[in-house]
């Protein structure tokens, strides 16, 4: 069995989604879409993998927002199509935050600026909790999915919607991956400035996220195995 991880950029480590889906068998395949030294202008161009190749998808977070074309035109409808091909042949998606978003937007919803950006550790409300439990979860996004037609809403916060299932699909507003090491990568690269602009204490959160690493690997491992077992599973009519 092999494991697509689309990581939009360089910092976007597998982490313990990846460390337990290879503990179930699957053969971890990363592919990266806008390298390092593209971060600023990641408007490159991409020849994705042929998604029917794999038995999992995994599209992954990125500091950009999924609307923004300026941008990442380049890209982003082929990654669109890649996940709705994916999803229509039946194979399994499990989408990460941007990834999530996108994922929504290949479903025929959307992606809009969310009301209040997240970041940092989080509760949410879960009507599911087998399959999403309340966290705490780690957030770091300004926008927000509509969850496509058909699809069901299992989790959200006071700003937003934070999960759905449609189908074998699963998507996710916050980051399972995420472990200490992450966070550092990501404040360096550009995300400490962020937290300095708005005012965000990051050795407070880096503290934080270290003292609840194993818990969250944990609790990270039983998402990715309640995933295979009760979404990836499902009988499609």
């Amino acid at each position: 069995m092999r494991a697509l991880f689309i990581q939009q950029d360089h910092v976007s480590p597998v982490g313990p989604v990846g460390e337990r889906l290879a503990e179930r068998g699957y053969d971890i395949v990363e592919f990266n879409v806008v390298p390092g030294h593209r971060f600023d202008s990641p408007n490159v161009v991409v020849d994705f993998p042929d998604p029917l190749d794999y038995d999992v998808i995994i599209p992954m977070g990125a500091a950009w927002s999924v609307f923004d074309h300026t941008t990442i035109g380049n890209w982003i409808l082929d990654e669109l199509a890649l996940l709705r091909t994916a999803h229509e042949a039946g194979v399994p998606i499990l989408g990460i935050c941007f990834g999530g978003q996108a994922l929504a937007a290949a479903l025929g919803g959307s992606v809009r600026r969310a009301p209040a950006a997240e970041v940092g550790w989080y509760v949410i409300e879960t009507d599911d909790s087998d399959v999403v439990g309340q966290g705490p979860w780690f957030q770091w996004h300004h926008d927000q999915f509509v969850p496509p037609p058909g699809a069901v809403e299992i989790a959200r916060t006071p700003v937003g919607p934070q999960a759905f299932a449609l189908g074998r699909s699963l998507g996710l507003q916050f980051h399972p991956e995420l472990t200490s090491e992450t966070l550092q990568a990501w404040l360096d690269n550009g995300g400490e400035s962020y937290m300095v602009e708005h005012g965000i204490d990051s050795a407070q959160m880096m503290r934080e996220t270290k003292v609840g690493d194993s818990a969250a690997t944990e609790r990270t491992h039983v998402l990715v195995d309640r995933f295979l077992d009760r979404i990836a599973n499902r009988d499609l009519l």
